[in-house]
Protein backbone atom coordinates (compact mmCIF):
# COMPACT_ATOMS: atom_id res chain seq x y z
CA UNK A 1 0.00 0.00 0.00
CA UNK A 2 1.31 3.70 -0.80
CA UNK A 3 0.92 6.15 2.11
CA UNK A 4 1.32 9.75 2.19
CA UNK A 5 2.73 11.39 5.40
CA UNK A 6 1.01 15.29 5.33
CA UNK A 7 3.10 17.56 8.00
CA UNK A 8 2.09 21.53 7.91
CA UNK A 9 5.17 23.08 9.31
CA UNK A 10 6.09 26.33 11.29
CA UNK A 11 8.64 26.40 13.82
CA UNK A 12 10.52 29.16 15.76
CA UNK A 13 13.05 27.06 16.61
CA UNK A 14 15.19 23.80 14.91
CA UNK A 15 14.56 20.05 16.26
CA UNK A 16 10.76 19.39 16.50
CA UNK A 17 10.64 18.51 12.80
CA UNK A 18 14.00 16.87 12.63
CA UNK A 19 12.64 14.52 15.35
CA UNK A 20 9.42 14.01 13.84
CA UNK A 21 11.08 13.13 10.86
CA UNK A 22 13.10 10.53 12.35
CA UNK A 23 9.45 8.99 14.14
CA UNK A 24 8.86 8.16 10.78
CA UNK A 25 11.28 6.62 9.48
CA UNK A 26 11.30 4.11 12.49
CA UNK A 27 7.96 2.82 11.24
CA UNK A 28 8.14 -1.35 11.20
CA UNK A 29 6.84 -3.03 8.37
CA UNK A 30 5.86 -0.15 6.33
CA UNK A 31 7.37 0.01 2.87
CA UNK A 32 6.30 2.30 0.10
CA UNK A 33 6.40 5.74 2.18
CA UNK A 34 6.72 9.45 0.88
CA UNK A 35 6.77 12.23 3.18
CA UNK A 36 5.37 15.93 1.87
CA UNK A 37 6.13 19.07 4.44
CA UNK A 38 4.63 22.24 3.96
CA UNK A 39 6.58 25.06 5.20
CA UNK A 40 4.00 27.55 5.90
CA UNK A 41 6.64 30.61 5.88
CA UNK A 42 8.23 28.79 9.30
CA UNK A 43 11.10 31.10 11.00
CA UNK A 44 12.99 28.13 11.10
CA UNK A 45 12.98 26.74 7.12
CA UNK A 46 11.75 23.12 6.30
CA UNK A 47 14.74 22.03 4.03
CA UNK A 48 16.84 23.25 6.95
CA UNK A 49 15.29 20.53 8.82
CA UNK A 50 15.47 17.96 6.03
CA UNK A 51 19.11 18.48 5.61
CA UNK A 52 19.81 17.18 9.59
CA UNK A 53 18.38 13.66 8.48
CA UNK A 54 21.88 13.11 6.30
CA UNK A 55 21.76 11.66 2.82
CA UNK A 56 19.87 8.79 3.18
CA UNK A 57 16.69 8.57 4.73
CA UNK A 58 14.01 5.37 4.21
CA UNK A 59 11.58 7.62 2.23
CA UNK A 60 11.51 10.31 0.08
CA UNK A 61 10.43 14.19 1.19
CA UNK A 62 8.78 16.81 -0.66
CA UNK A 63 8.84 20.17 0.78
CA UNK A 64 6.75 23.00 -0.40
CA UNK A 65 6.66 26.34 0.42
CA UNK A 66 3.57 28.61 0.97
CA UNK A 67 2.58 31.97 2.21
CA UNK A 68 1.83 31.56 5.98
CA UNK A 69 -1.60 30.56 5.91
CA UNK A 70 -2.12 28.61 9.19
CA UNK A 71 -2.61 24.35 9.49
CA UNK A 72 -5.28 24.08 7.91
CA UNK A 73 -4.23 25.94 4.42
CA UNK A 74 -0.82 24.04 4.91
CA UNK A 75 -2.76 20.60 4.88
CA UNK A 76 -4.91 21.29 1.78
CA UNK A 77 -1.38 22.43 -0.04
CA UNK A 78 -0.37 18.82 1.29
CA UNK A 79 -2.99 17.23 0.26
CA UNK A 80 -3.39 18.65 -3.12
CA UNK A 81 0.27 17.36 -3.83
CA UNK A 82 -0.27 13.89 -2.80
CA UNK A 83 -0.24 11.91 -6.03
CA UNK A 84 -3.47 10.25 -7.66
CA UNK A 85 -2.24 6.62 -6.90
CA UNK A 86 -1.99 7.06 -2.95
CA UNK A 87 -4.16 4.82 -0.68
CA UNK A 88 -3.80 6.20 2.54
CA UNK A 89 -3.10 9.64 3.74
CA UNK A 90 -1.65 10.29 7.58
CA UNK A 91 -1.36 13.38 9.31
CA UNK A 92 1.89 14.33 11.63
CA UNK A 93 2.24 17.92 13.22
CA UNK A 94 5.75 18.93 12.99
CA UNK A 95 6.35 18.58 16.73
CA UNK A 96 4.74 15.30 17.51
CA UNK A 97 6.32 11.82 16.85
CA UNK A 98 4.89 8.08 16.25
CA UNK A 99 5.74 5.21 18.04
CA UNK A 100 6.85 2.78 15.98
CA UNK A 101 3.97 0.38 15.21
CA UNK A 102 1.81 3.40 14.20
CA UNK A 103 1.39 2.73 10.80
CA UNK A 104 2.10 -1.06 10.61
CA UNK A 105 -1.17 -0.99 13.02
CA UNK A 106 -2.93 1.35 10.84
CA UNK A 107 -2.73 -0.89 8.00
CA UNK A 108 -4.10 -3.94 9.64
CA UNK A 109 -6.79 -2.16 10.93
CA UNK A 110 -7.82 -0.12 7.46
CA UNK A 111 -6.92 -3.25 5.93
CA UNK A 112 -9.77 -5.38 7.98
CA UNK A 113 -12.80 -3.35 6.09
CA UNK A 114 -12.27 0.17 8.05
CA UNK A 115 -11.81 3.66 5.96
CA UNK A 116 -10.69 5.86 9.29
CA UNK A 117 -7.84 5.48 11.63
CA UNK A 118 -6.72 6.92 15.16
CA UNK A 119 -5.09 6.21 17.99
CA UNK A 120 -4.00 6.81 21.68
CA UNK A 121 -1.82 9.77 22.54
CA UNK A 122 0.15 11.57 25.26
CA UNK A 123 -0.14 15.20 25.14
CA UNK A 124 2.73 17.20 26.28
CA UNK A 125 3.82 16.94 29.82
CA UNK A 126 1.36 14.24 30.61
CA UNK A 127 2.48 10.76 31.74
CA UNK A 128 -1.53 9.28 31.13
CA UNK A 129 -2.84 8.72 27.95
CA UNK A 130 -5.33 11.08 26.21
CA UNK A 131 -8.19 8.46 26.16
CA UNK A 132 -7.24 7.76 30.12
CA UNK A 133 -7.19 11.56 30.44
CA UNK A 134 -10.55 12.70 29.03
CA UNK A 135 -12.37 9.24 29.47
CA UNK A 136 -14.97 9.81 26.64
CA UNK A 137 -14.33 6.43 25.39
CA UNK A 138 -14.77 3.03 26.68
CA UNK A 139 -12.35 0.35 24.77
CA UNK A 140 -14.41 -2.61 25.85
CA UNK A 141 -17.72 -1.42 24.37
CA UNK A 142 -15.59 -1.86 21.08
CA UNK A 143 -14.87 -4.94 19.28
CA UNK A 144 -11.26 -6.14 18.62
CA UNK A 145 -9.90 -6.28 15.04
CA UNK A 146 -8.96 -10.44 14.82
CA UNK A 147 -6.88 -11.22 17.60
CA UNK A 148 -5.61 -7.73 17.96
CA UNK A 149 -5.89 -6.68 22.03
CA UNK A 150 -5.50 -3.22 20.43
CA UNK A 151 -7.30 -2.51 17.51
CA UNK A 152 -11.01 -1.90 17.79
CA UNK A 153 -13.78 -1.53 15.74
CA UNK A 154 -15.41 2.07 16.71
CA UNK A 155 -18.86 1.42 17.28
CA UNK A 156 -21.31 4.24 17.81
CA UNK A 157 -22.20 8.14 16.41
CA UNK A 158 -18.82 9.38 15.85
CA UNK A 159 -20.82 12.85 14.91
CA UNK A 160 -21.76 13.11 18.06
CA UNK A 161 -18.75 11.74 19.66
CA UNK A 162 -16.85 14.17 17.79
CA UNK A 163 -19.25 17.59 18.68
CA UNK A 164 -19.83 16.44 22.54
CA UNK A 165 -16.08 15.01 23.29
CA UNK A 166 -13.99 14.15 19.86
CA UNK A 167 -11.28 11.79 20.86
CA UNK A 168 -9.97 11.92 17.25
CA UNK A 169 -6.20 13.07 17.67
CA UNK A 170 -4.75 14.88 14.63
CA UNK A 171 -1.02 13.07 14.43
CA UNK A 172 -2.68 9.69 14.83
CA UNK A 173 -4.91 9.98 11.77
CA UNK A 174 -4.52 7.53 8.98
CA UNK A 175 -7.74 7.54 6.28
CA UNK A 176 -8.50 6.18 3.36
CA UNK A 177 -7.16 8.79 -0.04
CA UNK A 178 -8.88 6.67 -2.48
CA UNK A 179 -12.12 7.17 -1.02
CA UNK A 180 -11.92 10.80 0.67
CA UNK A 181 -9.28 12.29 -2.37
CA UNK A 182 -11.76 15.25 -2.48
CA UNK A 183 -11.86 16.14 1.78
CA UNK A 184 -10.39 19.19 2.60
CA UNK A 185 -9.81 21.30 5.80
CA UNK A 186 -12.10 24.86 6.13
CA UNK A 187 -9.74 27.35 5.86
CA UNK A 188 -11.69 29.92 7.39
CA UNK A 189 -10.67 28.17 10.83
CA UNK A 190 -7.10 28.98 11.19
CA UNK A 191 -6.69 27.16 14.65
CA UNK A 192 -9.13 25.74 15.80
CA UNK A 193 -12.08 23.10 14.92
CA UNK A 194 -10.69 22.62 11.11
CA UNK A 195 -9.85 19.14 12.11
CA UNK A 196 -13.11 18.21 13.69
CA UNK A 197 -14.74 18.91 10.78
CA UNK A 198 -13.03 17.26 8.80
CA UNK A 199 -13.54 14.30 10.77
CA UNK A 200 -17.18 15.41 10.77
CA UNK A 201 -17.28 15.34 6.72
CA UNK A 202 -15.69 11.67 6.61
CA UNK A 203 -18.09 10.41 9.48
CA UNK A 204 -21.19 11.79 7.58
CA UNK A 205 -20.34 10.58 4.31
CA UNK A 206 -20.09 6.80 6.38
CA UNK A 207 -16.70 6.45 7.37
CA UNK A 208 -15.68 3.24 9.04
CA UNK A 209 -13.66 3.86 11.89
CA UNK A 210 -11.07 2.00 13.48
CA UNK A 211 -8.65 2.60 16.68
CA UNK A 212 -5.70 1.81 18.62
CA UNK A 213 -5.92 1.59 22.16
CA UNK A 214 -2.21 2.06 22.61
CA UNK A 215 -0.01 4.93 22.53
CA UNK A 216 0.93 5.87 19.39
CA UNK A 217 1.57 9.64 19.22
CA UNK A 218 3.85 11.64 21.69
CA UNK A 219 2.99 15.97 21.68
CA UNK A 220 6.02 17.46 21.37
CA UNK A 221 7.03 21.40 22.84
CA UNK A 222 6.72 23.11 19.38
CA UNK A 223 4.60 25.98 18.56
CA UNK A 224 1.25 26.23 20.22
CA UNK A 225 -1.65 28.31 18.26
CA UNK A 226 -2.67 29.05 21.83
CA UNK A 227 1.01 29.58 23.61
CA UNK A 228 1.05 32.77 25.19
CA UNK A 229 -2.52 33.19 24.94
CA UNK A 230 -3.43 33.25 28.80
CA UNK A 231 -5.90 36.60 30.35
CA UNK A 232 -5.40 39.92 29.25
CA UNK A 233 -3.50 38.97 25.62
CA UNK A 234 -5.11 39.69 22.06
CA UNK A 235 -4.14 35.38 21.57
CA UNK A 236 -7.03 34.69 24.53
CA UNK A 237 -9.46 36.58 22.51
CA UNK A 238 -8.65 35.02 19.10
CA UNK A 239 -8.80 31.35 21.41
CA UNK A 240 -12.49 32.00 22.31
CA UNK A 241 -13.09 33.55 18.81
CA UNK A 242 -11.75 30.42 16.79
CA UNK A 243 -13.56 28.08 19.46
CA UNK A 244 -16.78 30.23 19.08
CA UNK A 245 -16.77 30.29 15.16
CA UNK A 246 -16.44 26.24 15.35
CA UNK A 247 -19.31 25.70 17.72
CA UNK A 248 -21.36 28.01 15.78
CA UNK A 249 -20.75 26.35 12.62
CA UNK A 250 -21.74 23.16 14.49
CA UNK A 251 -25.22 24.79 14.85
CA UNK A 252 -25.63 24.41 11.04
CA UNK A 253 -25.86 20.55 11.00
CA UNK A 254 -28.83 18.83 11.47
CA UNK A 255 -28.04 18.39 15.30
CA UNK A 256 -30.72 16.48 17.90
CA UNK A 257 -32.08 18.88 20.71
CA UNK A 258 -29.32 16.97 23.48
CA UNK A 259 -26.63 17.97 20.78
CA UNK A 260 -27.92 21.40 19.70
CA UNK A 261 -28.34 21.80 23.93
CA UNK A 262 -24.47 20.79 24.35
CA UNK A 263 -23.48 23.10 21.39
CA UNK A 264 -25.24 26.28 23.11
CA UNK A 265 -24.31 25.84 26.27
CA UNK A 266 -20.76 25.77 25.19
CA UNK A 267 -20.94 29.15 23.41
CA UNK A 268 -22.39 30.84 26.07
CA UNK A 269 -19.67 29.32 28.25
CA UNK A 270 -17.60 31.69 25.67
CA UNK A 271 -19.07 34.89 26.05
CA UNK A 272 -18.45 34.21 29.69
CA UNK A 273 -14.64 33.94 28.90
CA UNK A 274 -14.92 37.03 26.91
CA UNK A 275 -16.56 39.00 29.10
CA UNK A 276 -14.28 38.01 32.16
CA UNK A 277 -11.29 39.13 30.06
CA UNK A 278 -12.31 42.20 29.38
CA UNK A 279 -12.67 42.54 32.94
CA UNK A 280 -9.24 41.09 33.59
CA UNK A 281 -8.43 43.96 30.65
CA UNK A 282 -10.34 46.84 32.63
CA UNK A 283 -9.05 45.89 36.28
CA UNK A 284 -5.73 46.18 35.06
CA UNK A 285 -5.80 49.20 33.37
CA UNK A 286 -4.90 47.56 29.89
CA UNK A 287 -6.27 48.48 26.56
CA UNK A 288 -8.95 46.73 24.75
CA UNK A 289 -8.10 45.62 21.41
CA UNK A 290 -10.63 47.88 19.55
CA UNK A 291 -10.25 45.06 16.51
CA UNK A 292 -10.59 42.28 18.64
CA UNK A 293 -13.95 43.20 19.32
CA UNK A 294 -15.17 44.35 16.45
CA UNK A 295 -14.28 40.59 15.13
CA UNK A 296 -16.07 39.21 17.91
CA UNK A 297 -19.38 41.93 17.58
CA UNK A 298 -19.71 40.82 13.62
CA UNK A 299 -19.00 36.81 14.71
CA UNK A 300 -21.69 36.90 17.90
CA UNK A 301 -23.25 39.96 18.76
CA UNK A 302 -24.91 39.25 21.71
CA UNK A 303 -21.18 38.19 23.17
CA UNK A 304 -20.74 42.25 23.78
CA UNK A 305 -25.27 43.03 24.27
CA UNK A 306 -25.01 40.50 27.10
CA UNK A 307 -21.21 41.74 28.55
CA UNK A 308 -23.03 44.03 31.19
CA UNK A 309 -24.83 40.89 32.59
CA UNK A 310 -22.08 38.08 32.53
CA UNK A 311 -20.23 41.05 34.33
CA UNK A 312 -22.21 41.64 37.11
CA UNK A 313 -22.63 37.94 37.46
CA UNK A 314 -18.41 37.25 37.65
CA UNK A 315 -18.52 40.21 39.90
CA UNK A 316 -20.44 39.03 42.35
CA UNK A 317 -19.30 35.73 42.39
CA UNK A 318 -15.50 37.12 42.58
CA UNK A 319 -17.30 39.26 45.91
CA UNK A 320 -19.32 35.87 47.40
CA UNK A 321 -15.49 34.23 46.35
CA UNK A 322 -17.38 31.36 44.88
CA UNK A 323 -15.52 29.74 41.67
CA UNK A 324 -16.64 30.37 38.16
CA UNK A 325 -19.71 27.79 37.03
Amino acid sequence: MRIAVVIPYFQRESGPLERALRSIGRQLEVGNLSVIVVDDESPVSAETEVARLGPSPRFPIAVIRQPNGGPAAARNRGLAAVPADTDYVAFLDSDDEWEAGHLANAMTALGAGHDFYFADLLQLGQQVSGFARAGRITVANHPPIGNSAVLHSYIGDMFDQIITGNVIGTSTVVYDFRRFAASRFDEAFFSAGEDYLFWIGCARAGARFCFSSDVEARYGAGVNVYSGSGWGTDGFMRRVQNEMRYRKRLLQFDLDPGQRRFVEDKIVRLRIEFADDVLHRLSHRKVLPMHVLRMQFALDARTLFEMPIHAGQIVARRLRGSAPP
